[in-house]
């Protein structure tokens, strides 16, 4: 849970936010702006959809993503992130350039 306030260490604080496997790449994805939860789910690897349901909604408790339902038929619900998520999209692009660097390069 993100709101440990036992957190000393500013890493441990941060992590308490992204930890999760996937809740990293749904910021990613959502940093390059407001998708649909289908949209999401194509962007990810592998991920059943109760699982993404969960971690959306953990960050959206977490204050650093945004859910709105748009009214109609078929009910649209969009996400996006929040001033707070947005916050850690410098920390998001360096680890995903020091994957792609010194992970995904030696495959």
């Amino acid at each position: 849970m993100a709101n440990n306030k036992d957190a000393t260490c500013p890493i441990a604080a941060t992590l308490a936010y992204i930890s999760g496997r996937w809740k990293a790449a749904i910021l990613h994805h959502l940093a390059a702006g407001t998708r649909r939860f289908g949209e999401i789910a194509v962007r990810m690897p592998p991920i059943s959809k109760k699982v993404l349901t969960q971690q959306l909604k953990e960050l959206e408790r977490d204050g650093l993503i945004r859910r709105v339902q748009n009214p109609g038929a078929p009910m649209r619900v969009e996400y996006s992130l929040t001033d707070l998520g947005k916050s850690l999209s410098t920390v998001l692009k360096e680890m995903s350039d020091w994957g792609k660097a010194n992970v995904l390069a030696k495959k």
